[in-house]
């Protein structure tokens, strides 16, 4: 095995066990609203919000987002995994009859049943063999909930979908888990 088969095989199998959140970007570049998940959304600043994910040069709904000027960025829960699979799968109507779903004032199709939306403006696409990658400034809160309603976070890793719930309880056990210095907030 080469140097860069070894290379690639080692990022694979690191990232398959590297959890991430999940989100769902819609956009409409002007020929029908198009939507697709991400586990690579990433918050990038706060003054401005920003926010960050990728896009696959592969995939014809990131090509069709890679043309819009605002997106809507939707943070899923547990709750709304089916919803989140149905964006992840390659062919499915993301916009059908049988699918709950609207448009802003502004345009853009949005998930009226995911908790937590933003509407976003593309400030910034940085090419890489085979994606780019994203940048967008959240402009106005669409949904936000005060507290999640299966209060899980869905993730993804190892191939797969899963719940996220605390391991201990932070009251009786609170935890330092992010250091003065630490570049996350």
């Amino acid at each position: 095995m080469s140097a860069d088969a070894m290379v690639t095989k080692a990022f694979l199998e690191a990232f398959r066990h590297h959890p991430a959140g999940v989100a769902i970007i819609a956009g409409d570049p002007g020929d029908g609203p198009v939507a697709l998940t991400v586990s690579s959304l990433i918050s990038v600043s706060v003054e401005p919000p920003t926010v960050a994910f990728s896009l696959s040069e592969v995939s014809s709904n990131a090509r069709s987002l890679a043309r819009c000027e605002t997106v809507v960025v939707h943070f899923v829960r547990r709750s709304n995994m089916q919803l989140a699979r149905l964006c992840a799968t390659s062919g499915a109507e993301r916009f059908g009859s049988s699918v709950q779903w609207d448009r802003l004032s502004t345009g853009e199709p949005f998930y009226p049943q995911v908790d937590v939306v933003f509407r976003a403006a593309i400030r910034g696409r940085l090419h890489a063999p085979g994606a780019s990658l994203v940048t967008a400034e959240l402009l106005q809160i669409v949904r936000s909930a005060r507290e999640a309603r299966d209060g899980e976070t869905l993730v993804y890793a190892d191939r797969s979908w899963h719940g996220l719930s605390p391991v201990v309880d932070s009251v009786r056990t609170p935890l330092d888990l992010w250091p003065d210095d630490s570049a996350t907030f």
